[in-house]
């Protein structure tokens, strides 16, 4: 990072300047910009940098561009599938109008 300087050596300067760093895992990170557009970031390294109580965040990988519709993942069809009968496109579609609630969009089928 800094020529001359070791890891331990860097520790110790960040923990005397009231630094500190932890990873944090993720599979995903999502921004969403204010044009409607997400940026989708897949397995990111994210870093958090707290410094005398103020939080930074860090996201190093790459990044999709996305637009900012929501998709509704595989699993909550399949539910919806399940327990009401209705074919999965019925079931997406169903989802996308209660904007993901799995009970909602049960309930709206069922009847």
């Amino acid at each position: 990072m800094f020529p001359g300087f070791s890891p331990k050596k860097m520790q110790a300067v960040m923990k005397q300047m009231g630094m500190r760093q932890e990873n944090i895992e993720a599979d995903r990170v999502i921004i969403e910009k204010k044009d409607g557009t997400n940026l989708v970031f897949h397995n990111p390294e994210i870093i958090r940098i707290i410094i005398q109580g103020q939080e930074s965040y860090q996201i190093n990988g790459q990044s999709v561009e996305e637009t900012g519709e929501s998709k509704i993942c595989q699993e909550d069809i399949n539910t919806v599938v399940e327990k009401t009968g209705c074919a999965e496109e019925q079931a997406e579609k169903v989802l996308e109008s209660v904007k993901g609630d799995l009970a909602e969009a049960i309930l709206e089928l069922s009847e």
